[in-house]
């Protein structure tokens, strides 16, 4: 099937690959139906696209790029929610905040995406961190951003 995307114009995806969001994502509890897509093979970086309103886009990168040591226990409600059976089924995101250029734009670890891959569900879980985590820059890796 054919969809308009906010970055990437037009896009063909399949019915298998569209990520449901029970619950919505804050602030955009209506869109509950996501594709992740690939901006290209060497990128970090993908869209993650409502299939139904072009406009609700976000540009999405696994957090583990620019914050190595990032962890995260969730919560057993969540796993439930989620149908997590097994860890090695979990895909986790955040969620790009872009600025004028790549290197002055940050990440999201606050409130990352996590996305059980093998049942195609997900969440945007908030955090309890005292941390700094909302707006992490993607600089903080020497090297993570070219």
């Amino acid at each position: 099937m054919n969809i308009q995307t906010k970055f990437l114009g037009e896009v063909t995806i399949q019915e298998q690959a569209i990520i449901t969001f029970p619950e919505g994502i804050p602030g955009f509890q209506e869109e509950k139906q996501f594709v992740l897509i690939p901006l290209n093979e060497a990128s970090p970086f993908l869209v993650l696209q409502s299939i139904h309103t072009q406009k609700v886009g976000f540009m999405v990168a696994t957090p583990y790029a620019f914050k190595k040591d990032y962890a995260f226990d969730l919560q057993q409600s969540d796993v439930e929610k989620l149908e997590i059976e097994r860890a090695e089924d979990v895909l986790v995101y955040g969620i790009l905040t872009l600025k004028d250029t790549l290197l002055q734009s940050t990440i999201n670890l606050l409130a990352p995406v996590v996305i059980n891959e093998k049942k195609q569900v997900a969440k945007q879980i908030v955090l309890p961190s005292e941390e700094d985590l909302l707006h992490f820059p993607l600089k903080s890796v020497e090297g993570s951003v070219k």
